[in-house]
């Protein structure tokens, strides 16, 4: 692997990298927005049964008049149609943040990969080096293992 293909390679990885903060800021943001609406959901919840609650024993200890109960009826539609809308919301947040968590998950695969890529190439060009380093010595260590003229006794040095 040359020089080039490592700095594509690294490229892409940024530009992925880039990618996957982009993709957790996301899923952050829609977790935050659903918790906030299942919050509101949870409350609104507990108000409705607390309104029903004590309307019902208000109701059953005075006999209201039909005027009264009217508005009781009128404002419990409110309060149902308010719920049945916030409970739209709520879905609609879960659906986001389960789209935002899938993306988040696909590119943090992708970074994985191109990492694992990078390193496996990386790897590869180690080991051509050293099989040439190794080829090299050998090279080296079989020249020098062979008689030739430097390796030859000069006459008259050897006592």
């Amino acid at each position: 692997m040359n020089r080039q293909d490592t700095s594509t390679l690294e490229l892409l990885l940024e530009r992925e990298q880039s990618e996957l903060d982009a993709a957790a800021l996301a899923l952050h943001q829609a977790e935050t927005h659903l918790a906030r609406v299942e919050a509101q959901v949870a409350q609104f919840q507990t108000y409705r049964a607390e309104y029903v609650g004590r309307w019902q024993t208000e109701f059953q200890q005075q006999q209201g008049g039909a005027e009264i109960l009217h508005c009781y009826r009128g404002f419990s539609r409110r309060l149902d149609d308010a719920l049945t809308q916030l409970t739209g919301q709520q879905m609609q947040a879960q659906a986001t943040a389960r789209r935002r968590r899938a993306v988040l998950l696909e590119t943090q695969t992708r970074v994985a990969a191109i990492r694992k890529l990078i390193e496996r190439r990386r790897e590869a060009q180690a080991l051509l080096e050293q099989r040439r380093d190794q080829k090299l010595t050998d090279e080296f260590a079989q020249r020098a293992s062979r008689p030739g003229p430097m390796t030859r006794p000069v006459a008259g040095l050897a006592r």
